[in-house]
């Protein structure tokens, strides 16, 4: 199993949904003056396994790299039809590891944030105190 397409498209929801956004005006900007059929697969997207999925299609369709890469040979069994079915699964497979991914970081960024904040507090308290 390779993680590769999994990564980049959480790479890509992380900085599309995430990062972009406030990173100035101008995201928002753009996002707003969008075509409305392009404005709502970006509110719709929003959801890590839906934009999981289509980044996968597109990025298997970009790299030839399959996450499982046993749906590779998957279409030797089945003529045609088996490679739409193989790029299908494995955009599935794909996409539930973005969602994984998704949630981990979600999971872990509140005590990430709470701890690096108290850090903080703490030096800043050390600092008007004098005792550093």
């Amino acid at each position: 199993m390779s993680i590769t397409l999994a990564l980049m498209g959480l790479a890509l929801h992380m900085l599309i949904w995430e990062k972009l956004p406030d990173w100035g005006a101008w995201f928002n900007w753009l996002i707003e003056r969008l075509p409305k059929p392009l404005a709502y697969l970006y509110k719709a997207w929003h959801c890590p396994f839906c934009f999981g999925f289509w980044a996968a299609l597109t990025l298997h369709a970009l790299t030839g790299v399959y996450t499982i890469e046993h749906l590779a040979t998957m279409p030797e069994h089945l003529g045609v039809v088996g490679i739409p079915i193989a790029w299908f699964l494995d955009a599935l497979a794909t996409a539930l590891l973005i969602m994984f991914g998704s949630l981990c970081f979600s999971a872990i960024s509140g005590p990430a944030i709470k701890g690096y904040q108290l850090k903080q507090s703490f030096h800043t308290k050390t600092n008007e105190d004098g005792l550093a």
